[in-house]
C-alpha cells in the first residue's frame, strides 16, 4: 500500500480580515507564539510521514519562501554568537521537508481548490495530503496521521476528510457533510456553509485531507461554483457518487485561525501546552480578572 508521502498546503489567500497585519505578508505567517501558523501544519505534515511539502503561495508569498529557506548570515551572526539552540532550530525548519513553493496567479479564480489544480502534476500517482495553511491541529496523534491510520484500514477509499462537530449556531460558516444511509462514515454529499435548517448535520469539514489521484481529473476540468470560485467542495461532491469518501472526526482539537477572534483563541491554546509559558499566563488572566 502506498502512503502519502506529498502535501499540498494552501497559502495563496488574502488575509483581508487581518488587514494592515497582511497588507505585506501571508496571513500563514502570523506567528503563534514564535512560530508562523504554516510552520505548524508543515510540522503535522511531516511528523505524518510526508517528505516533501508543496505550498501555493501568492505574488506576496516571499516570506513564506524565505521562512523555510536557509538563511547564511542569520545562522553564522547565531554561530558567532554562540547562540547554538537558536542556530540549531532555524536549520531544523529548513531541513523538515524538501519544499516546493508554486504561486498561484491573479489570472486564476479563487478558491479552496485552485491551489489542488495548480499543484496536481506534482501528485498525480500517489495519495497525498491537501492542508488548509490557516486551520491548525492540537492532537496527540497528527490529524493527518489520523488519515492515514483510517486510509490503512479502508484501502478502496479515493479521499479522507477530517471534521469535528461544531455548534448549531456555527453551521452556517462551515462545509458540512450528509452521511450515507446504513453507514457511518462514508460520505453521500458535502454542503458549503449551509443554513441551518438546510444542514444535513453539524459534522465541519475542515483543512486537512487525505485524496488518492481520483479527485485530480475532476478538479482539472472542473469550472467555478459559488461567487465565481472553484470550490473543493463540488469536486469531492462529485467523486462521492462514484467512489467511496470518508469522513473522520478528530480525535483532538481543530482551530481555525479565520479571523482576529479566533486567531487569539488558537495563540491562547497553543500556549497553555507550553511548559514554560502555561503557568505565567493562568496567573496574569487570574489577575486581569480580578482587576
Amino acid at each position: 500500500m502506498i502512503l502519502p508521502k506529498k502535501a499540498i498546503i494552501t497559502a495563496a489567500g488574502n488575509g483581508t480580515r487581518f488587514i494592515p497585519a497582511t497588507k505585506a505578508q501571508p496571513k500563514e505567517m502570523l506567528t503563534i507564539i514564535d512560530k508562523p501558523i504554516i510552520q505548524y501544519c508543515v510540522e503535522e505534515a511531516v511528523a505524518s510521514g510526508a517528505k516533501d511539502v508543496i505550498i501555493v503561495t501568492k505574488k506576496s508569498g516571499h516570506a513564506t519562501e524565505n521562512h523555510f529557506d536557509d538563511n547564511f548570515e542569520l545562522e553564522e551572526m547565531l554561530r558567532e554568537a554562540g547562540k547554538d539552540k537558536y542556530l540549531n532550530e532555524i536549520k531544523r525548519v529548513s531541513d523538515l521537508a524538501n519544499f516546493i513553493f508554486l504561486r498561484q496567479k491573479r489570472s486564476m479564480p479563487y478558491g479552496n481548490g485552485t491551489p489542488l489544480k495548480i499543484a496536481s502534476d506534482l501528485v498525480s500517482d500517489e495519495p497525498f495530503f491537501y492542508m488548509y495553511g490557516d486551520d491548525l491541529t492540537l492532537s496527540k496523534v497528527p490529524v493527518c496521521q489520523q488519515l492515514v491510520e483510517v486510509y490503512k484500514n479502508n484501502p478502496d477509499a479515493v479521499a479522507i476528510l477530517a471534521a469535528q462537530k461544531v455548534p448549531d449556531s456555527e453551521v452556517h460558516k462551515y462545509g458540512v457533510v450528509k452521511i450515507k444511509e446504513d453507514t457511518t462514515n462514508q460520505v453521500e454529499s458535502f454542503v458549503e456553509k449551509p443554513k441551518l435548517e438546510d444542514a444535513p448535520s453539524n459534522l465541519a469539514v475542515f483543512g486537512r485531507f487525505l485524496f488518492t489521484p481520483k479527485i485530480l481529473p475532476i478538479i482539472e476540468k472542473m469550472g467555478t461554483g459559488k461567487d465565481g470560485e472553484l470550490w473543493l467542495t463540488d469536486a469531492v461532491n462529485e467523486l462521492a457518487q462514484t467512489d467511496k469518501v470518508l469522513v473522520h472526526e478528530i480525535e483532538g482539537k481543530w482551530l481555525t485561525t479565520g479571523d482576529p477572534l479566533n486567531y487569539f483563541k488558537a495563540s491562547f491554546e497553543f500556549a497553555m501546552e507550553r511548559e514554560d509559558l502555561r503557568d505565567d499566563i493562568i496567573n496574569y488572566v487570574k489577575a486581569k480578572l480580578a482587576e
